[in-house]
């Protein structure tokens, strides 16, 4: 159920109550709305801070773009498999399972020691892109295909049938990182940008060389992610494979979606440019994927097509509290309860991944059951983090 609000003359919608959020991301969403390309800000109930625009929020811009609008995970999403196995086909202990999958996909800062055989429509556009990049060549092909860090994951689930899933999280490594902050660097010292309330908010304009050099830079990167999410998931089901020699093992691709990306639609009768920050698409029949954390499982949805979201949806459970925080209020004690019957690390360099600093998914489904239809619900049993 939406809640209007409006900040700063800009009509917004929110999927959340004003009471439950940050006072640090209402000034974030007050700050986007003043800006005067915004045609509208649209938040999702797993909104929390972020940098320059709060995670979980839908913003429509006309004739403007702004690089900190989608982040420098440019393209960060998910990918949801259903296999042809069934709980009773896997072994009580999943260990050996787990460590195969870290040795088989680079997590963390790592990548490939040498670059995958794929890619090939990336590289070939790879020199378009700005020459900033390119002295990294060899390092962002062989992070193709590796998970990363942070909140990005590959996990092993069971729906309410038993049946395996398998599901992972990553975005653009490196070069999304790159490509977002030298686009930012530049557009924060334009002169329609230095009267901002935020200037983590600069824009770049329609018509302008700079502006079509950030998309396209942006569009290459989104491809990366998404061909990058596809290698993992080859790789994850020859392990899968090896596993189980004596099963025909199958595999179904149910859902793969961005959810901080930037895409031209016609909304409200006008040609928008809307990028999503922790935020899915969620158009009428169309297959989503929301995850929570470490042990609390996802959803598999499907879009209701509402168009007072713009046709967006939540992206996940959203944090509850920071990392700094989290690491200072629970233990390693607390992560192993949490994460009890999960098949994964519960070490420090996880720590700030503990289900109790995110919110609680069911009540994120909850709040918007106007935009998306549960299709089926997953249980977590194994999570490889990085």
């Amino acid at each position: 159920m939406s809640f209007p609000v409006t900040l700063s003359g800009t009509s917004t919608l929110m999927w959340a109550q004003e009471s439950d959020i940050e006072p640090e991301a209402l000034t974030q969403l007050k700050n986007i709305s003043a800006l005067p390309w915004v045609h509208g800000v649209r938040v999702m109930p797993d909104i929390h801070l972020g940098k320059g625009a709060t995670v979980g929020s839908v913003i429509a811009m006309k004739d403007a773009v702004s690089p900190n609008a989608v982040g420098v995970d440019i393209g960060c999403g998910m990918i949801g498999v259903r296999t042809s196995l069934t709980a009773s086909d896997l072994p009580d202990d999943l260990s050996a399972l787990r460590h195969d999958i870290e040795r088989s996909i680079p997590v963390g800062w790592h990548g490939h020691k040498e670059a995958l055989p794929a890619g090939d429509a990336l590289w070939r556009t790879f020199n378009s892109l700005h020459a900033h990049v390119h002295s990294t060549e060899t390092r962002i092909k062989r992070q193709l295909g590796s998970l990363g860090g942070g909140n990005h994951f590959i996990e092993i689930c069971l729906d309410d049938k038993d049946t395996v899933w398998l599901q992972l999280h990553s975005g653009s490594r490196a070069v999304g990182k790159m490509i977002a902050e030298w686009h930012f660097s530049k557009a924060k010292d334009l002169e329609h940008n230095l009267g901002l309330p935020d200037r983590d908010l600069a824009v770049f304009l329609s018509g302008t060389t700079m502006m079509d050099n950030y998309i396209h830079d942006l569009s290459w990167a989104q491809q990366y992610a998404s061909e990058s999410r596809a290698q993992m998931m080859q790789i994850l089901q020859r392990v899968i494979t090896h596993h189980f020699p004596n099963k025909d093992v199958t595999f179904e691709q149910v859902a793969n979606v961005h959810h901080n990306y930037v895409q031209r639609e016609h909304i409200d009768g006008e040609d928008l440019i809307v990028t999503r920050k922790g935020a899915i698409r969620a158009t009428q029949g169309e297959y989503g994927l929301i995850p929570g954390s470490m042990g609390t499982g996802s959803y598999i949805v499907k879009g209701l097509g509402n168009p007072a979201s713009y046709f967006s949806a939540s992206h996940g459970a959203g944090r509850r509290m920071s990392r700094t925080k989290a690491k200072k209020t629970f233990t390693l004690e607390d992560l192993a309860a949490q994460t009890s019957g999960v098949e994964c690390r519960k070490d420090e360099g996880v720590l700030d991944e503990i289900p109790s600093a995110y919110k609680n998914l069911d009540d994120v489904i909850a709040a918007q059951t106007d935009l998306i239809e549960v299709v089926v619900r997953l249980q977590t049993i194994l999570c490889v983090k990085g």
